[in-house]
């Protein structure tokens, strides 16, 4: 690829999965309920943030998260945890383990020319420092990505257009924002990225197509099944969009 070309890649619930919390849920609750509670406490913790944004506030992710949880145990019935076994969960996020498609994708984009990844991550820097220095599976390809961009320094959350922003600062292309390409599992981070002018592939792991609706306008620029996907579908893009110039 001869242009810079940012890979912005969200990393909790796109890169890390949220099995490793699971496995650390199942140590106090029955695997259904696990899972159950995982799936209301990620609600909750993104809804918080949601809410943070409109009231004009913040707080650090890692606090949202653990108000998050707090608040999911208090409505869960028999769900009482002792303070340390809360701390252990919490800790369980700087473990976090890897979709498979990761390790590949992350091997390919080191040795893509013109390509410089990065995270943009909702998380703090701190725990995502941590996430890549002590996860077992992302540790080994931590040198691959050039900058943590996180949203500690607009104290806002995704998707607030001062987040996608700050993206394109941090990076140096607040004037080339399109050859930014977010890549995120969530699909409010696509709405963001594309309601801020940049790209955005949306990972389809479920396979249920695109449904969002918040917005029908903010569409991803490419949806796609897996990660291992994104460098040839970014670089046939660049490619279809040279010819065009060549034929007029």
């Amino acid at each position: 690829m001869t242009k810079k070309v940012v890979i912005a890649m969200d990393i909790y619930g796109t890169v890390l999965t949220m099995e490793t919390i699971v496995q650390e849920l199942e140590k106090h609750f029955p695997k259904a309920n696990a899972e159950t509670i995982l799936k209301t406490w990620r609600q909750h913790q993104l809804a918080y943030t949601w809410r943070l944004n409109s009231l004009g506030r913040f707080l650090p992710f890692s606090e949202v998260t653990r108000n998050a949880l707090s608040h999911t145990l208090a409505e869960t019935p028999g769900a009482d945890l002792a303070e340390q076994h809360i701390n252990r969960i919490m800790a369980a996020f700087e473990n976090m383990g890897t979709f498979p498609d990761v390790g590949p994708t992350l091997s390919r984009l080191a040795v893509t020319p013109g390509v410089i990844p990065v995270v943009f991550t909702n998380g703090t820097k701190t725990m995502v420092s941590h996430s890549l220095s002590k996860s077992k599976d992302l540790a080994p390809y931590s040198a691959v990505f050039q900058d943590i961009v996180t949203v500690e320094d607009v104290k806002q959350f995704k998707p607030a257009p001062a987040v996608y922003d700050h993206l394109a600062k941090m990076v140096g292309l607040v004037s080339q924002k399109e050859d930014i390409w977010v890549i995120s599992a969530n699909p409010f981070d696509i709405n963001g990225a594309r309601n801020a002018g940049l790209k955005a592939i949306w990972i389809d792991r479920s396979l249920t197509g695109w449904t969002d609706r918040a917005e029908p306008s903010l569409e991803p620029t490419a949806v796609l099944h897996s990660l291992e996907d994104i460098i040839q579908t970014i670089t046939h893009h660049y490619k279809d969009e040279l010819n065009r110039h060549v034929t007029r």
